[in-house]
């Protein structure tokens, strides 16, 4: 029996596509994030009951952290962009949490500038609050070794590949970073938008992008780049028809960006059968029904999608680029 909500809500499904394939479904996976950096903020003395943390969030990390600071009795202020829809505010707001939306933005860089600018005057005038630095601080790893240890423990003794949205690097590195520690073999795939600046394709923009918290517009400090064996870049229409696919075909319900991971991991498949290959579903799909699976009539037959295959960042290109990080690097 669990303790609070949060608890429960965190804990992923390990669902079997087939022996080689399987998704790692969270309903919403960076609660584990916001959890373990809290409770060891807590138990370094960096803060105590009471205090109010301070984060900047496209949504997803909103929630996290008001749930994390509900679980631990902290206060709570979250500085969102445009992103934060109706469903996420009213639960903010009744959780205890205050919420601020800054201006809406014509790019993804002005909104994250505009968001960590405000943070930075807030905590000016209130130097007790607490920035989590979500995308900055190595804390926010630590609650991903919990993942780690169930993917190591379900998923049979042997080579394995995780694949999974980049954003600030505090998922897919850490989980990694773990079984790897545990002693698998783990070779990890990331999967950006394009105009993120995190593996330097800021110069190809895509108009559509609404992949949020994947990409980044401003240098995250806590993404390990060399942890990564391979990079893909998809573009809004792709991953689209990746997490149609992925519905239709396993009856699994969740964000773009697991589209794009499950496309990218058919494709990482068909280059090497050797391993079995993890894909991240970070977040369920009910904050893209509208933007996003309404257009399911123009999803594409991902069989038919093929990703070009670079060995420069000179080379990108829509919809789909692919490389060896380490070769490129």
């Amino acid at each position: 029996m669990h303790d609070h909500i949060a608890e429960a809500v965190k804990k992923p499904d390990l669902i079997s596509l087939r022996p080689d394939l399987v998704c790692l479904r969270f309903e919403t996976m960076k609660i584990y994030s916001a959890l373990g950096a809290v409770r060891h903020l807590l138990d370094s003395g960096a803060v105590k009951p009471g205090d109010t943390l301070i984060d900047s969030s496209s949504g997803i990390y909103a929630q996290a952290l008001a749930l994390a600071c509900h679980r631990y009795g902290m206060k709570c202020h979250i500085v969102g962009s445009t992103t934060v829809d109706r469903t996420m505010r009213v639960q903010l707001e009744i959780l205890g949490a205050t919420l601020e939306q800054v201006k809406p933005s014509q790019n993804l860089r002005l909104d994250q500038e505009l968001r960590v600018r405000r943070i930075a005057e807030i905590l000016e005038a209130n130097p007790t609050y607490h920035w989590m630095r979500q995308y900055h601080d190595d804390i926010h790893y630590y609650g991903y070794r919990d993942v780690a240890e169930t993917i190591d423990a379900e998923v049979p003794a042997g080579p394995l590949a995780l694949v999974g949205g980049v954003g600030s690097g505090a998922s897919t590195g850490a989980i990694a970073g773990y079984l790897r520690e545990a002693g698998r073999d783990v070779s990890l795939v990331g999967v950006q938008p394009f105009g993120s600046v995190t593996f330097g394709s800021e110069q190809v923009s895509d108009p559509d992008m609404i992949i949020a918290g994947i990409g980044s517009a401003i240098e995250f400090k806590n993404v390990r780049h060399d942890a990564y064996d391979r990079i893909h870049w998809v573009n809004f229409d792709s991953a689209l028809s990746g997490a149609v696919s992925l519905l239709r075909n396993s009856g699994i319900f969740a964000g773009l960006s697991t589209g794009a991971a499950y496309l990218s991991t058919l494709w990482e498949q068909r280059r090497d059968g050797s391993r079995t290959y993890v894909f991240i579903a970070a977040d369920t799909g009910h904050r893209y029904v509208d933007s996003a699976y309404a257009k399911h009539a123009d999803a594409q037959d991902i069989d038919t999608l093929k990703p070009h295959e670079i060995t420069s960042l000179d080379e990108l290109r829509h919809p789909w680029s692919t490389t060896s990080w380490r070769d490129l690097s």
